[in-house]
C-alpha cells in the first residue's frame, strides 16, 4: 500500500489504512486501543488523531511512514 498523504485529508488516510488492514471499525479500534465510536469519529473527520497514534498504527500494521522533500 502506498499513499501520497498530501493528496488526502487525514481522516481519509486513516480510513484507507483501516480498510487496507481488512478490519472492521470495531476490530481496528480494539487493536489500537480505541472504541469503535472513536474510529468512526476519526474516519468522518469529527475528531482529530495525533501523530503518535499514526505511528502506533503504522507499527501494528507493518507500514512505513516516509516524509520527503518535494524538491
Amino acid at each position: 500500500m502506498k499513499i501520497k498523504a498530501n493528496d488526502y485529508k487525514a481522516n481519509e488516510v486513516f480510513r484507507m489504512i483501516r480498510e487496507y488492514s481488512g478490519k472492521t471499525q470495531a476490530e481496528f479500534g480494539k487493536k489500537i486501543n480505541r472504541s469503535k465510536t472513536a474510529v468512526q469519529y476519526y474516519e468522518y473527520g469529527q475528531r482529530n488523531f495525533d501523530f503518535e497514534l499514526l505511528l502506533k498504527i503504522a507499527k501494528i500494521e507493518g507500514l512505513n511512514i516516509i516524509i520527503e522533500s518535494k524538491k
